[in-house]
């Protein structure tokens, strides 16, 4: 199905941007932290709220970052903070940032770093929390490594518990964490997918032949990953059956660029494209004793197309996209020229 948006537009980034992240440690608000990316105007952080009415989209909070910003996470447990890659020139760094708490009161006012993550780096692709709850463990990916690092926000300081090299033959482009074991993450490189244990740095299984751009865990049932490749669009396997693919689900006509699994309704999958649209899938993986989305279930049996809907108003290339943990019904996306617009799915939670 296509169509336009009927979504909430903000146009407050100034500058091109391919970053965004719901701030899911805030209970009170539907939030988004977006990123922007200039090579030569000062950037900026945005922190974007939707308002108390659900019409509009607010900008709660400017704030200035030094360098243009190539990655962007929420912290899962405190809503002030967050964690950037970005790079300078030829050099690339990772922080993690704290917003001042009196943000509301100053037009532009500067983030504390909290932690920089400064190891022998080569290209940072990407810095990870674990997803579920308090953890004081973060992980950063570069194009040769995985580094586990241990932070200490009230001394300002974070060391490198391990690190594990991916070798001459492999270049690492981003990763997921697992979300129901804190040991486990998947990364991605140019031609597989890689999982890792974390206590030992060992690789224990993997997918091989696909040229992944992005991957994400089902966050209902284990061993259940979704990932967007650029020949075969979107596909869902079970890890414990690498070798072929439980479902493959339609991409964009050009690249895949970002998947999402929706937070609370496991069947529901967003991806993101250079086709300048974001595409709202439907995949049943059966067997599972869930019954969030027994609704969502009897609708995809009821259905052939996998594609619920196209959302194709924009003008640019669409990098960055992210469910509200809040509110599982809606989702922000970023397209590359700044603008983000916030949509509602609950059309298509309603068994039809």
């Amino acid at each position: 199905m296509q169509g336009g948006s009927t979504g909430i537009v903000y146009g407050g980034l100034k500058y091109q941007a391919r970053c965004i992240a719901d701030v899911s440690a805030d209970p009170d608000n539907t939030s988004f932290l977006a990123g922007t990316l200039s090579l030569k105007e000062e950037n900026e952080v945005h922190l974007i709220r939707l308002s108390p009415s659900g019409t509009e989209l607010v900008c709660e909070g400017l704030f200035y970052h030094p360098n243009e910003i190539w990655d962007l996470k929420s912290c899962p447990f405190d809503s002030r903070i967050f964690s950037t890659v970005f790079m300078s020139g030829e050099t690339y760094g990772a922080s993690i940032w704290e917003i001042p708490e009196l943000y509301g009161q100053s037009n532009a006012p500067q983030l504390e770093e909290l932690v920089s993550l400064k190891e022998r780096a080569s290209k940072l692709k990407c810095v990870l929390w674990w997803p579920r709850g308090r953890h004081d463990k973060v992980i950063s990916i570069d194009e040769g490594n995985l580094f586990l690092w241990s932070i200490d926000s009230s001394s300002k300081t974070a060391k490198v518990i391990s690190q594990e090299s991916v070798g001459m033959l492999h270049r690492l482009s981003g990763g997921a964490w697992d979300p129901h074991d804190r040991n486990v993450v998947a990364t991605i490189c140019e031609s597989s997918l890689q999982c890792w244990d974390l206590r030992t740095m060992k690789k224990t299984n993997s997918i091989e032949n696909a040229h992944f751009r992005d991957v994400d865990y089902n966050p209902k049932k284990q061993h259940i990953i979704v990932s967007a490749e650029d020949e075969s669009g979107v596909r869902i396997w079970d890890l414990r059956k690498p070798k072929f693919p439980m479902i493959e689900l339609p991409g964009h006509v050009h690249w895949t660029w970002a998947v999402r699994y929706n937070p609370e309704y496991e069947d529901l999958i967003l991806t993101a494209g250079t086709d300048s649209a974001v595409n709202l899938l439907l995949a049943s993986t059966t067997g599972s004793n869930d019954s969030t989305s027994e609704s969502l279930a009897d609708y995809a049996a009821l259905r052939i197309d996998p594609l619920l809907h196209s959302y194709s108003d924009y003008e640019d290339s669409v990098y960055g996209v992210a469910w509200s943990f809040r509110e599982p019904s809606m989702f922000a996306s970023l397209s590359y020229d700044g603008q983000v617009i916030v949509e509602s799915v609950r059309p298509y939670l309603q068994k039809r």
